[in-house]
């Protein structure tokens, strides 16, 4: 009994200690993999043992950073029509119907407050959505007889450098984007206060801003 159990120690011990040369041998090949200036400094010793004993790589993981997309505009963050106007970029080249669009903002209300400019700016749009107007900003506003600033045909010389024209750009561009929701919803019509037409009496008034009544 004292002899089988012996025998069984032994191999147990033997066991064991041929486990531990192998995690040796292991955590060796490990610890170069990770520290390549150890292993230059072993020298031929290091070839040697590279020569007789498996290489395990460890593989590096990388972990994939996400770009931002270059698709994703940033919601506005303006909490007045001013703000939006004053953080709009108006540092470009209008199309023939943006300046349409900007030029009867200009010439209709460049002296009436924003929420009158964006109003105007979304009338023309409107009748440019409505089968009985003609299907451009620019159609519209060059419409027979519809907007007085068009004379024979042709818009008037516009300060391209006053501040008036700025922000008439900044809001044709923000009623061009639906940016900013209009109080005078589905409006097609309006006059100035101090002028009484007779179609404006077969019309449902929508608001009225300053110096300007809107009609559906």
């Amino acid at each position: 009994m004292t002899r089988r159990s012996h025998g069984l120690g032994v191999a147990a011990a033997a066991v064991a200690l041929g486990l531990t040369f192998a995690s040796a041998e292991i955590s060796g090949a490990f610890a170069q993999d990770t520290d390549p200036e150890a292993a230059v400094a072993n020298g031929a010793t290091a070839d040697a043992d590279r020569a007789s004993t498996p290489v395990f790589v460890a593989q590096e993981v990388v972990q994939p950073v996400a770009e931002p997309s270059e698709d994703v505009i940033a919601e506005p963050t303006a909490t007045s029509l001013r703000e939006l106007v004053s953080q709009t970029d108006t540092d470009f080249a209008l199309s023939e119907q943006m300046r349409c669009l900007a030029g009867a903002v200009y010439f209709e209300s460049r002296g009436e407050p924003l929420p009158g400019q964006l109003a105007v700016a979304q009338v023309v749009i409107n009748r440019a959505d409505n089968s009985r107007f003609p299907s451009s900003y620019c159609g519209v506003v060059y419409q027979r007889a519809q907007f007085s600033f068009v004379r024979g045909g042709a818009m008037p010389r516009i300060n391209t450098g006053s501040n008036a024209w700025k922000r008439a750009k900044a809001i044709a561009r923000i009623a061009h984007e639906g940016i900013w929701e209009s109080e005078v919803e589905d409006a097609l019509y309006f006059h100035a206060k101090y002028v009484s037409p007779s179609w404006s009496r077969k019309k449902t008034a929508r608001a009225t801003i300053n110096q300007h009544i809107f009609y559906r």
